[in-house]
C-alpha cells in the first residue's frame, strides 16, 4: 500500500496550533438523577458534554489508532458511572467524570457540564459546569 507524502513546514509560526481539543458533545443517556420525589427511580434525559485540552504529543501526531485519544473511553466510562446507579445532584456525577479525565496523562485542561433538558417547558436546559479554567 502506497501512502501519500507527508507535507511539513507550510503553518508559519504565527498559526501553528497553541491548544488541542478532543470532545463529546451531548452525549445523551438516561440517567437516574434529582433529588425530588417524583425523580426517584425515574431516569430521565442528561446530556453530557467532555472537553479535554492535551498536550500535543497526546493529540495524535500520527495516522494511526495507537496515536489517537480514545473517545470510545469517554462514552463508556461515563455509561459506566451512571448505569445501575442513581445521583441526587448532578454536581455529583460532573465531579466524578471530572476526576476522572483529570487525572489521565496529558490532559492539560478540562470541562464537564451536564444539562437536563426536560425540567421546563420555557428552557432548553438546565445543568451544572466544572472546568479548570
Amino acid at each position: 500500500m502506497t501512502t501519500s507524502p507527508t507535507i511539513t513546514g507550510l503553518v508559519p509560526d504565527r498559526l501553528a496550533p497553541k491548544r488541542h481539543r478532543i470532545f463529546l458533545n451531548g452525549y445523551d443517556l438516561p440517567v437516574d438523577i434529582g433529588f425530588h420525589d417524583f425523580e426517584v427511580g425515574t431516569p430521565q434525559r442528561l446530556l453530557v458534554t467532555v472537553e479535554v485540552w492535551v498536550e500535543a504529543a497526546a493529540f495524535g501526531v500520527e495516522d494511526t489508532v495507537a496515536a489517537a485519544w480514545n473517545y470510545d473511553f469517554l462514552r463508556t466510562e461515563i455509561r459506566r458511572m451512571t448505569e445501575g446507579r442513581r445521583f441526587n445532584l448532578q454536581e455529583t456525577l460532573v465531579r466524578e467524570i471530572y476526576e476522572l479525565l483529570a487525572a489521565r496523562e496529558g490532559v492539560t485542561d478540562l470541562r464537564v457540564s451536564t444539562c437536563k433538558p426536560d425540567v421546563y417547558p420555557d428552557c432548553a436546559g438546565v445543568g451544572v459546569e466544572l472546568s479548570s479554567f
